[in-house]
């Protein structure tokens, strides 16, 4: 069982190793309770997508990454904070796929779309700190993402977790059951991703690298009905996780869960398809915006709502 399977498991049960060796517990009474839990998590293991955590081969250095996982995500990071934190300019190297990613179920038009919601997603959150330069410019760091694994959503069990959603919605609404359903996402046909990532210097030595993977879980809301709708979706975690690596200089991962923090007013602005701060970003083309959301809450393809890059970013990749 990985972590991922066991943050999905645990948190759906209500379950932790320290609630189960609290001092004082009476073990009878814990083994009794932990039974259903145990047995409820049985049955939603197969509620998460394992994606695997692999080396691509397209970074220059694999050998300061240490094991650094989220909650639901599975990551190897390094970072030399100080270096990260001197650094103010910044140029993205479009998204590329390695040899598996490109196998996927998926069109090019679809693994395009998925690259540039990567590189979006990337530039619009590193422009809270850095000044994003064309990638014809020097800057203190280079960033380059590799897409190295995709696990296609099943497009069909999508459509069967929104009618079910839908109906539950409407059974509730017109008071045939008064208490309410939870809207859980058939745990089949999730979809994933996998990434590797590094920043480098002027000189070409790597200041941060990550390596990241997470699957599409059944308590997310409504899916996409879409073979890419889950790697578009885990598009925007990924470049929020990276954004903070190099916005602060230190993981994102390996923290006790907080409140998430409201977006800064270039994000929100960006988030509804407004322009982005930094001009270079306009190449990834705009957030889809109101429409976008609406399209994501109801469980359209990422397709009908985003229009992509600009046509010479698309010929980059």
């Amino acid at each position: 069982m990985n972590s991922v399977t066991v943050a999905c498991v645990m948190r759906s049960c209500g379950w932790s190793a320290a609630s189960a060796t609290r001092p004082g517990t009476n073990r009878r009474a814990g083994r009794a309770s932990l039974r259903p839990a145990a047995l409820a998590g049985l049955f939603l293991l197969s509620a998460c997508a394992t994606v695997p955590l692999e080396q691509g081969g397209s970074l220059s250095s694999y050998q300061n990454l240490a094991q650094d996982d989220g909650l639901i995500t599975r990551a190897r990071v390094s970072v030399v904070k100080d270096d990260i934190l001197a650094a103010s300019t910044l140029r993205l190297v479009p998204t590329s796929f390695s040899a598996a990613a490109i196998d996927a179920k998926l069109s090019e038009a679809q693994r395009k779309l998925v690259a540039n919601a990567i590189d979006r997603s990337l530039c619009i959150g590193l422009s809270d700190r850095f000044r994003i330069l064309s990638p014809a410019q020097p800057a203190d760091l280079t960033v380059h993402a590799v897409i190295t694994h995709i696990v296609p959503t099943d497009a069909t069990a999508a459509a069967a977790s929104n009618a079910i959603s839908f109906a539950t919605t409407v059974v509730t609404a017109t008071g045939v059951v008064n208490a309410p359903i939870p809207s859980l996402r058939l745990p089949i046909g999730l979809g994933g991703l996998a990434l590797e990532v590094e920043a480098l210097d002027r000189a070409g030595k790597q200041k941060a690298a990550m390596i990241w993977a997470r699957g599409a879980t059944a308590f997310a809301g409504r899916p996409r009905v879409s073979t890419a709708g889950d790697a578009y979706d885990l598009a925007a975690s990924f470049g929020d996780d990276l954004s903070t690596l190099l916005v602060k200089g230190t993981s994102p991962f390996g923290k006790l869960p907080s409140l998430p923090s409201l977006p800064s007013q270039q994000r929100l602005q960006s988030l509804l398809g407004g322009a982005p701060k930094e001009s270079p970003c306009e190449a990834f083309g705009r957030s889809p915006g109101v429409a976008g959301l609406i399209g994501g809450a109801i469980g359209l393809p990422p397709d009908w709502t985003d229009k992509g890059a600009a046509a010479q970013v698309q010929a980059a990749r």
